[in-house]
C-alpha cells in the first residue's frame, strides 16, 4: 500500500473507500431486498391460502415463497465466499488491473439483469444475485490493498448501480496499479496506472491484510522459507481453528439474515402492527443498522493497531521477534468478536419483538469485528490464503438452507431448539483465541507479554 505520504494516497484510499461502502455489501441488505421483492410480487405465486380463518380473512401460507428466496440467499453467501479462492488465485496471478475488470463486467450485468426482471422473470435472481456478489467480493479483495426505499422502483435503484460502473472503470485505469502494490515505495516512484512490480520485487508480509513488516523485520533466510509455503499455512492448526471460528459465527450471520424477514413476520403477529407494517419498521432499522457498519469496521483494526504498538514497545526490551508481536495483538481481538458473537446469538435467540433492536446492533458490530480480524495469518500469497479461508468457510453456509427448511417444516417455524444448538456452537469459537494466545506464549518464551 502507498504510505501515508505519498501524494496519492488521500485519493486512493478515498475511492477505494466509497467503492467498497457502496458496492461490496450489497448481500447484507438481503433483508431489505427480500422486502421489496415480495412487494413487487416476486414467486408470490407459491404462497397457498391456508385452510384457517382469522375473521374475515384468509391466512395465506408463504412458506414456499420464503424457501425460495432462503434458497437463493444461500447460493449467494456461498458464491460470496467459495469464489474467493479462484478470485484470489487469479489476484495473484493476473494482478489488479485484469481482477477489477472483470469485477466491473460481473458486477454490471448483474444490476442490469436484476433492473429488467419482473415477477415473471423472478428465476433470473438465481444468475443475477451470485454475480453480484462475487463483482462485490472482486472489488473488495482490489481494494484491500489499499434498500427499501418508498418511491424509488426496483429498477431504478439497479440502473442506479450499473451507471456506476463508469467510476469504476476509471479507478481501473487511472488510478489503480496495473500489478501488485509493494508496501515501501522506491525512491521518486510515481504511482499510477504505470506503476507495475515484479514478483522479484513483491517480498513483503501481509498481516491481517494490514500489518506490514518493514525489510529491518525480515525473518531469516530458513524463516522466509517457511513464510513462503501455501500449503504450510493450509495445512497448519493455527488455520484450521481460524477456519472454525469463522465458519461458526458466519454461519451465524448467515442464517440471521437469511430468516430475519420471516422471523419478522412471525414476531409482528399479535403485536399492535397491523399487517407488513412491523415487519417494515423492523426491516428498515435493520437497514439503517447495516448503513452504520462503516463507523464499526476501523475498531477492531484500530484496537489490534494499539495493541501491536504495546506489544513492540515490551519486544524492544526483550527482544522478541515481529512475528510474535503480530500474533499477541491478534488475541484479544479475536476473544472479543467471540463475544460479541455471543451476545448477538443470546439476543437473537430471545422471540421478543422490541429486543430484535438491540440484536441489529450487536450484529453490525460483531459482523465488523469479524471480517476485520479474518485472515490472520503472515503470508506472502494473500489473495490465495484470503481465498481460501473464505472458499471453505462457504461450505459450511451451505448448513443454512437445510436448517432453514428444518425450522420451516419439523420445528414448525420454532427456532428455539436450532438457536439452542448454534449459542452453543459459538461457545466454542473462544478456543481460537485460547490456542492462539497459547501460541504467543511459546513464541515469546515468557507470559509476560501475552
Amino acid at each position: 500500500i502507498p504510505q501515508e505520504g505519498h501524494p496519492i494516497f488521500p485519493l486512493l484510499s478515498l475511492l477505494g473507500l466509497l467503492e467498497c461502502l457502496g458496492f461490496v455489501g450489497i448481500l447484507f441488505g438481503w433483508v431489505s431486498l427480500v422486502f421489496v421483492f415480495k412487494t413487487e410480487h416476486y414467486f408470490e405465486e407459491l404462497c397457498e391460502p391456508n385452510a384457517r380463518l382469522m375473521g374475515n380473512t384468509t391466512l395465506v401460507d408463504c412458506k414456499a415463497q420464503d424457501e425460495k428466496f432462503s434458497l437463493i440467499f444461500t447460493l449467494v453467501s456461498f458464491m460470496n465466499n467459495f469464489m474467493t479462492f479462484p478470485i484470489g488465485y487469479n489476484f495473484d496471478r493476473f494482478k489488479t488491473t485484469i481482477a477489477h475488470l472483470i469485477a466491473i463486467f460481473l458486477y454490471t450485468t448483474a444490476t442490469l439483469t436484476i433492473a429488467f426482471t419482473s415477477a415473471e422473470s423472478a428465476l433470473l435472481l438465481f444468475l443475477a444475485m451470485p454475480m453480484l456478489t462475487v463483482g462485490g467480493i472482486l472489488f473488495l479483495i482490489t481494494n484491500l490493498q489499499v434498500k427499501d426505499s418508498r418511491g424509488i422502483t426496483l429498477r431504478a435503484s439497479f440502473l442506479f448501480f450499473s451507471v456506476f460502473s463508469v467510476w469504476h472503470v476509471g479507478h481501473t485505469f487511472l488510478l489503480q496499479s496495473r500489478g501488485h502494490i509493494p508496501y515501501l515505495l522506491p525512491p521518486n516512484d510515481r504511482y499510477g496506472p504505470r506503476h507495475c512490480c515484479s514478483p522479484s520485487s513483491s517480498t513483503f508480509l501481509v498481516i491481517n491484510a494490514q500489518i506490514l513488516l518493514s525489510p529491518s523485520e525480515f525473518p531469516d533466510p530458513g524463516q522466509q522459507k517457511e513464510l513462503r509455503s501455501f500449503w504450510g499455512y493450509a495445512f497448519s492448526r493455527r488455520f484450521a481453528w481460524h477456519l472454525m471460528w469463522l465458519s461458526m459465527m458466519q454461519l451465524w450471520h448467515y442464517i440471521f439474515i437469511g430468516t430475519l424477514n420471516s422471523l419478522l413476520a412471525t414476531l409482528a403477529k399479535g403485536t399492535r402492527y397491523v399487517a407488513g407494517l412491523g415487519v417494515s419498521i423492523y426491516t428498515t432499522a435493520f437497514a439503517i443498522t447495516q448503513f452504520f457498519g462503516v463507523l464499526c469496521a476501523p475498531w477492531n483494526g484500530l484496537l489490534m493497531d494499539l495493541l501491536k504498538q504495546r506489544y513492540q514497545k515490551k519486544a524492544s526490551k526483550t527482544g522478541f521477534s515481529a512475528s510474535a508481536v503480530a500474533l499477541c495483538s491478534t488475541v484479544p481481538c479475536l476473544a472479543l468478536t467471540s463475544l460479541l458473537c455471543l451476545g448477538f446469538a443470546l439476543c437473537a435467540s430471545v422471540p421478543v419483538l422490541p429486543l430484535q433492536y438491540v440484536t441489529f446492533i450487536l450484529q453490525v458490530i460483531s459482523r465488523s469485528f469479524l471480517y476485520g480480524g479474518n485472515a490472520a495469518f503472515l503470508t506472502l500469497h494473500f489473495g490465495k490464503i484470503f481465498g481460501l479461508v473464505m472458499a471453505l468457510s462457504a461450505i459450511v453456509s451451505l448448513l443454512q438452507f437445510p436448517i432453514f427448511t428444518f425450522i420451516k417444516g419439523p420445528l414448525q417455524n420454532d427456532p428455539f431448539y436450532v438457536n439452542v444448538m448454534l449459542v452453543l456452537v459459538s461457545l466454542l469459537t473462544f478456543m481460537h483465541p485460547f490456542l492462539v494466545y497459547r501460541e504467543c506464549q511459546r513464541k515469546e518464551g515468557s507470559p509476560a507479554i501475552a
